[in-house]
């Protein structure tokens, strides 16, 4: 393709359309459906030009006369607490929900993983010698050792907000880093089991594995299962890349990120009560076993949060990405 040659051809319909476009609503039923039509042949243009002769500033100019022909055409659309309230009681959990072949087996595996770990750290004292010296692993597992004084050693306002930020982050990466294939998220999940297998090989070889436990339970089941979530949709995102199914790689992919940026969100607010259990419930003064039943009571209500709100939206169709008039995976073409 001759590019100027293309522009010389095209540049009074370019021209055109965004001389419409500065009119606002003030055009004729005629004029109404020239923008549209310059709006459909200018995207053909666009398409055209991206793949056969790559020009970056008329790319530019296009993109930008197109995204605006496009909000002129079909309208802007205002989010409301409708869209807040549609996404936390359908979207989200139908977007978990559909995750569940991945996320789940992501959990045991990762759980029997750390269970091994821990196995292998408690029963093996050479192995226990290369983490730290006896007095060093003496002084973190001893009663009011700082295994126990991790969880307050800071004001609880303060420490949940930390977690919480730290916890959403490592969920946001396994999601991100899906895109990037598998590896990078089984790492991530690698560590995080291994953090959790050291506490319990060290606490179970100084005999205090049900101390370790009830300070881990009552935030770590919630807490865990949001980085299981995060980090089997970032395998699933990985593996879309791999086989697509019966579309296009990118259709696929656009598809499977769109709802992953969401789930990101879903799960940041999931954190946030997980932090909030971690900062005032775990280093309070309740029994271990009412802390561990408030753990429980949190893991119990999002997996029926999952699997009733989200089962029955995604039976009804709903896979936890956009709006149609919000998707942009094609470009009109001219008829």
């Amino acid at each position: 393709m001759d590019i100027d040659v293309y522009v010389t051809a095209h540049r009074a319909e370019w021209d055109r359309l965004d001389h419409l476009l500065r009119r606002g609503g003030k055009l004729s039923g005629a004029e109404a459906d020239e923008l549209v039509s310059l709006y459909q042949r200018t995207a053909t243009h666009l398409s055209l030009i991206q793949t056969s002769a790559p020009d970056p500033m008329l790319t530019a100019r296009l993109t930008q006369l197109v995204a605006r022909a496009r909000a002129t055409v079909t309208g802007t659309r205002r989010s409301s607490w409708r869209d807040a309230a549609g996404f936390l009681t359908a979207g989200f959990p139908a977007a978990v929900y559909r995750s569940r072949h991945w996320w789940v087996p992501t959990a045991v595996l990762s759980t029997l993983l750390a269970a091994i770990i821990g196995w292998w750290i408690g029963t093996h004292p050479e192995v226990r010698s290369a983490i730290g010296a006896p007095t060093e692993l003496r002084e973190m597992t001893r009663p009011g050792g700082q295994y126990e004084t991790y969880y307050s050693s800071h004001p609880a306002a303060s420490f949940a907000a930390q977690v919480w930020t730290n916890n959403a982050q490592a969920a946001a990466l396994c999601l991100v880093l899906g895109a990037f294939l598998c590896v990078p998220v089984l790492w991530i999940l690698f560590l995080n089991m291994l953090n959790l297998g050291v506490g319990i090989g060290l606490m179970s070889s100084a005999g205090r594995l049900d101390v370790f436990l009830g300070l881990v339970l009552p935030h770590g089941l919630l807490e865990l299962t949001a980085v299981f979530v995060a980090a089997g949709t970032g395998l699933r995102l990985g593996w879309t890349l791999i086989d697509p199914g019966p579309v296009t790689r990118r259709a696929a992919l656009a598809q499977q990120g769109r709802a992953a940026v969401g789930m990101a969100i879903g799960l940041a607010l999931v954190l946030f009560v997980s932090g909030l259990i971690e900062g005032f419930v775990t280093p309070s003064g309740l029994p271990t076993w009412a802390r561990i039943t408030i753990g429980i009571a949190a893991e119990l209500a999002f997996l029926a949060y999952v699997y009733v709100l989200g089962g029955r939206a995604a039976r009804a169709g709903d896979t936890g990405d956009v709006e149609e008039p919000d998707r942009s995976a094609a470009l009109p073409t001219a008829a």
